[in-house]
């Protein structure tokens, strides 16, 4: 028996469709302030993204001279003058815990100003409308274009506007790339197809997924996907600045005609859409805070040349909190802006973000670069030996953490007369060795450790190995246990 389909609820999509048809956006061209702001973060953010690969940086004939590397291969994070190994992965997780209280920071501070400024989605986006506006035209000319039954001239735009889209996200793409190896090497075997599969594969990956996000998908990101929106209601206050409608002062709303003939009763807001006509979610910022805005601020550069061409106070959307959006309406004096910033809140988002700075800056400026590890060997245990010394096997690692070969002493503490033998090297057991160390890098050795029996006080004891660098650079420890007879 076939079921019966489930009828829409009340308020339903027509059809009983479980989501919403996308309604194209047409985000008009706007001058001001913000929109300049913008602009600069733009090209800063992307200039950062596309040449940081390709600065190099000065860490001597064994080490690789990329700025800004994640190699991989070889396990090290290069950044500047820092160096990070694996076993180091906690100064990453240090600045993704930073960056998530900067976020909660900036959104207590001044709303979503990092969705709208810095995001990658809003940069990229950002970048894709101002193509398509270059190809296409402003608002009223795309929206003509759609609407028009296809022919050649659309065709051309169409085809170029794609093209141009599919160029930004391939360069997008291998820029990425460039992060996870030499760029100029890659770049070289890109180009003549010698370059590893997986190079190719996160090229296409990237190239699809910005193209789809930024030039396909944009502002359906920000809304359905991100979410960030649903957190930020839990960040945001009566004190967080945010992007508002002063509704005390544009309503009741009226053309500009009406405005000018009765301004004693007609707010200042004319309705000429101007202000949703540039957001590029397309919303009305009118109807209040919404999870759809973004704090781009836009729709106040647009609202600001209107009152200029009417001649009324600009910021009739201006930024500002509820707390004074209230006070301003019942025309109270306004605290300054500061007091308003610097609240506790703000201040306990600063001081966690700072402290957690600051500490990982003292470690990193107090950690050595070098270390020792020691293990023992199980197979045998322990080996007495004719002369009555008792002799433990031990895999020891030496690391160098510095750009540059260098060699530590090697000694053991703990037991009196202890002594060490390399069995790869002929000698006699001796209290010191002195062995080399690649630069950044572990060097192995299978070590064994001496005891005279006089030394053997109980079954299980421990031993101590200190290496010390030969330029006097640094001294780590290792202890481990050391095995004898039951006695």
């Amino acid at each position: 028996m076939a079921s019966k389909p489930l009828d829409p609820a009340p308020g339903g999509l027509p059809g009983g469709s479980l989501y919403k048809k996308r309604v194209p956006i047409y985000p008009k061209k706007v001058t001001g302030s913000f929109r300049r702001l913008k602009w600069a973060i733009l090209f800063v953010t992307l200039a950062i993204y596309y040449i940081t690969p390709w600065l190099r940086w000065d860490r001597g004939p064994y080490a690789p001279d990329q700025a800004v590397l994640v190699d991989l291969a070889n396990r090290r994070f290069y950044f500047g003058p820092i160096e990070i190994w694996p076993q180091e992965f906690y100064y990453v997780a240090g600045m993704l815990i930073m960056a998530g209280i900067g976020l909660f920071l900036v959104t207590t501070t001044v709303g979503r100003a990092w969705c709208g400024y810095a995001c990658p989605q809003t940069v990229w986006t950002d970048l894709f409308m101002a193509v398509e506006r270059w190809i296409e035209g402003d608002r009223n000319e795309r929206m003509r274009i759609d609407k028009a039954p296809m022919s050649a001239g659309k065709l051309v735009k169409k085809t170029s506007k794609h093209a141009s889209w599919l160029l930004i996200a391939l360069l997008t793409g291998g820029a990425w790339v460039f992060y996870f190896a030499d760029a100029p090497t890659l770049l070289s075997s890109l180009v003549g197809g010698t370059a590893p599969f997986v190079a190719y594969a996160t090229i296409g990956v990237l190239t699809f997924t910005t193209y789809s996000l930024a030039g396909l998908m944009r502002e359906q990101v920000c809304t359905y996907m991100c979410p960030w929106p649903r957190i930020q209601s839990a960040m945001l206050d009566e004190h967080s600045f945010i992007v508002t409608y002063k509704d005390w002062r544009g309503e009741p709303r009226g053309s500009a005609k009406q405005k000018l003939a009765d301004p004693e009763h007609v707010g200042d807001c004319v309705d000429c859409l101007a202000c949703v006509h540039v957001c590029p979610t397309g919303i009305d910022i009118r109807n209040g805070p919404q999870l759809e805005c973004i704090t781009c601020a836009l729709c106040i550069d647009a609202c600001n040349d209107t009152m200029d061409k009417l001649g009324r106070p600009r910021d009739l959307i201006g930024y500002t909190t509820l707390d004074r959006n209230v006070q301003e309406s019942r025309g109270e004096a306004l605290q300054p802006m500061w007091k308003t910033i610097l609240r506790p809140r703000v201040l306990l988002y600063f001081a966690i973000w700072s402290a957690i700075g600051l500490g990982m800056l003292a470690v990193l400026a107090g950690r050595e670069r070098m270390d020792v590890l020691a293990s023992q060997e199980r197979n045998p245990v322990y080996v007495v030996m004719s002369d009555g010394d008792i002799r433990n096997s031990y895999t020891v690692k030496l690391v160098n953490k510095e750009a540059r070969p260098r060699q530590f002493d090697l000694s053991v503490e703990g037991l009196a007369g202890a002594r060490l033998v390399d069995p790869a090297r002929p000698g006699a057991p001796a209290e010191t060795m002195r062995l080399p160390v690649r630069p950044d890098g572990v060097d192995t050795y299978r070590l064994q450790v001496r005891v005279p029996p006089a030394s053997i006080t109980a079954e299980q004891m421990e031993v101590t190995f200190l290496a010390t660098a030969a330029d006097g650079e640094g001294e780590a420890r290792k202890t481990v246990r050391f095995t004898s007879p039951a006695r």
